[in-house]
């Protein structure tokens, strides 16, 4: 018989108990008595009043009302406990018994433009087991003994409090097969203690594209305090990714970028706990969904070129004179699309180092600035001053607000004077270029002939700031919009911002000058700039004024790897106006002059290429520092498709080490390695 059923007939039969017993005692405490001595004649009991006798009585008829609307709902509550709310109880048991884990999903892979895998995945096995085990001391020491891991070790990994409890906990990743199999042939000695497999980040190429590709890390606690408050506040998207304590996430670059495309769906599994929650069984999973596999725009050969340029630049400063260079950048862009195509950074780093948890020491030196900072991409939020390299924006702002004109010049003697002798300025070449018009004064980055532009824009009533306006329009001091984390924005000044940034100064000294224009206008001083920021100016002056988002994701793969799901589409980041034509003729001819006309020993290094180029070196001051060497430059000259931006911290001059790292990615596009010899040139700054 059904135990519910046996519950409710004894439930019933106790009350029909209940309620038979009180009629009969109440059948005996009525108002009539027997005549024992007459016969069975009743006789009536007068007079008795409010008697002790029949207050008991009276009482005892409420009590036994009180009890039986008592037993009565009782009886009802049972009948409906055990009939109708049967099942929602049974449910509620149930949960007590189980619970639901989850398990981890591997990550989508990261491919380059061709389908070359970049970051895969690789099988792991993991030795696992649930928090309760670490109340087991002999099992948490032999198993330590076997793993070849210190006791406190093991168990604070089995009692982590970061993971829920009762899901499987990480005890050793990566554990050889020798040991599993010991640990397998052994199940006795090990009960409690499982393996098994999981997935870790494999990067085929090392340190490759490290610093675009990012790494993965555990949720931080401020992840999961931002998803929570994201929850709280209805800003979550519906389908988002919910992560839980402990999941592997990105942390980095295009890991964290396109988390939402590369995190795949957790895995689902019934388990049994005991009274104390402790797992005794487990039933059939869900299993995990792997995250979505994506391309980026990098070519590799264009990406390994970047990163070789970049390290060839910095071993010829040091060939030349210049022990200090150790950091820079190198990136090069389509300029018809804005597909990032190469971008590496120097200081590099390993990213397989954060697989399983950095240690201190590699995370002291990875934020150190005697390592130079190898996590700052350089690329994106390397601020620097952009030297030369700015001269061509400043020649169109001249000619738009007539500053300077296309047929003007100006005698370079290598000291300028326009401020009077005690504001004098030296030109780079210390002995004069002589004539210079604005074309050739590009060509050879004569500094007096900017100098004066400087000094025209400063006096102009009209439009003091003429030169900042024409700055910002081709899109410096804003970020690119490229989707990667962690870009700078850059800087230009005007006297707002120096009255604003050095408010502790005394207002003479915080007060704009002509000094400060004719440091912007040749790029040095306060103004700011990105080497990717600087591509896409040149980009634009490339394209007539068009400068696209630069971008990195180039399209996500289907589930089957058939096709490509999601492609990215262009997009315009601005259109810069200029007064007309001819004055981007005259800026593209001067640059095509640096290239060919600057100097010989330059010009050697790109007259072995099939294709014309036009470029601009530039030298960037800083107090305390040796120079910092800059090239950009795009190809072909007549039929734009690429643009390459170079920067070398303290490499010297922008031919000295920079132009190596452009020559070198040009070299890999075209298939046409650089053959001349590499000499201490006399390039421009």
């Amino acid at each position: 018989m059904d135990a519910r059923l046996v519950v409710v007939i004894a439930g019933v039969v106790l009350f029909v108990v209940i309620i038979a017993s009180l009629i009969v005692l109440r059948s005996h405490g009525g108002r009539f008595t027997f005549d024992t001595q007459h016969g069975t004649q009743p006789k009536a009991t007068e007079g008795e009043g409010n008697t002790p006798g029949v207050t008991f009585r009276g009482r005892f008829t409420m009590l036994t009302a009180a009890a039986g609307a008592i037993f009565a709902a009782i009886g009802v509550r049972l009948w409906s406990m055990q009939m109708v709310s049967s099942d929602y109880y049974e449910e509620l048991a149930q949960q007590n018994q189980t619970r639901t884990v989850t398990t981890p999903a591997p990550r989508g892979r990261i491919l380059d433009r061709n389908g070359e895998p970049l970051v895969t995945n690789r099988a792991s096995l993991t030795v696992a087991a649930y928090r309760d085990l670490a109340d087991s001391e002999i099992v948490v020491r032999h198993l330590a003994n076997v793993l070849g891991m210190p006791y406190i070790a093991v168990r604070r990994n089995i009692q982590d409090y970061n993971q829920g409890a009762q899901s499987l906990h990480t005890v050793a990743s990566d554990v050889r097969r020798s040991t599993v199999a010991y640990i397998q042939e052994h199940p006795v000695d090990f009960d409690g203690v499982q393996v098994v497999e999981r997935t870790e980040r494999v990067y085929p190429h090392g340190e490759l594209a490290a610093h675009v590709l990012g790494y993965t890390g555990t949720i931080t606690q401020e992840q999961l305090s931002a998803q929570q408050e994201s929850q709280e506040l209805g800003e979550d998207s519906p389908g988002s990714i919910v992560y839980e304590s402990g999941d592997i996430v990105g942390q980095a670059g295009v890991e964290i970028a396109y988390e939402s495309l590369l995190q795949g769906i957790r895995g689902e599994q019934t388990v049994q706990v005991d009274a104390s929650g402790n797992v005794t069984d487990a039933t059939a999973a869900i299993p995990p969904e792997p995250g979505s596999d994506i391309k980026l725009t990098l070519d590799i050969k264009i990406q390994q070129a970047c990163e070789d340029g970049l390290d060839l630049a910095i071993s010829t400063a040091h060939q030349f004179g210049y022990p200090n260079a150790k950091c820079g950048a190198c990136v090069c862009i389509d300029c018809t699309n804005g597909d990032i195509l190469g971008m590496a950074s120097a200081p590099e780093f390993d990213p397989s180092v954060f697989i399983g948890g950095v240690s201190n020491d590699d995370w002291s030196m990875l934020n150190s600035e005697d390592s130079g900072y190898p996590m700052i991409n350089r690329a994106i939020a390397g601020e620097y001053m952009s030297a030369s390299t700015i001269k061509p924006l400043s020649a169109l702002a001249a000619l738009e607000y007539g500053i300077y004109t296309e047929n003007e010049s100006t005698v370079c003697t290598g000291w300028w004077t326009g401020m009077g002798e005690s504001n004098g300025r030296y030109c780079w070449d210390h002995s004069g270029h002589g004539p210079m018009t604005l074309q050739s004064a590009i060509t050879m980055s004569c500094d007096p002939v900017f100098y004066e532009i400087g000094k025209g824009f400063y006096y102009d009533e009209d439009n003091p700031e003429g030169l900042q306006e024409v700055f910002r329009r081709w899109g410096l001091g804003d970020a690119t919009g490229v989707d990667l984390p962690g870009e700078s924005s850059g800087r230009v000044p005007d006297a707002k911002w120096k009255n604003e940034y050095f408010s502790s100064w005394d207002e003479g000294d915080r007060t704009w000058n002509p000094g400060d224009m004719c440091n912007i206008v040749i790029g040095q001083g306060d103004i700011l700039v990105t080497p990717l920021q600087m591509a896409c100016v040149y980009a634009g002056i490339a394209n007539g004024g068009a400068e696209p988002v630069p971008h990195i994701f180039h399209s996500a793969i289907s589930r089957d790897g058939s096709r490509d799901a999601v492609t990215y589409e262009p997009k315009e980041r601005l259109n810069a106006s200029y007064r007309q034509e001819s004055d981007l003729d005259l800026v593209r001819n001067g640059l095509i002059g640096v290239i060919y006309d600057e100097s010989e020993s330059q010009a050697s290094h790109f007259t072995n290429l099939s294709v014309s180029v036009a470029g601009k070196t530039g030298t960037g001051e800083k107090n305390g520092q040796d120079d910092y060497s800059w090239f950009v430059a795009y190809a072909p000259a007549d039929d734009p498709k690429y643009v390459i931006a170079s920067v070398v911290e303290e490499g010297g001059f922008g031919s000295t080490s920079a132009m190596y790292a452009v020559r070198t990615v040009l070299g890999a596009i075209y298939d046409e390695p650089d053959t001349a010899t590499i000499s201490a040139s006399d390039g421009a700054r």
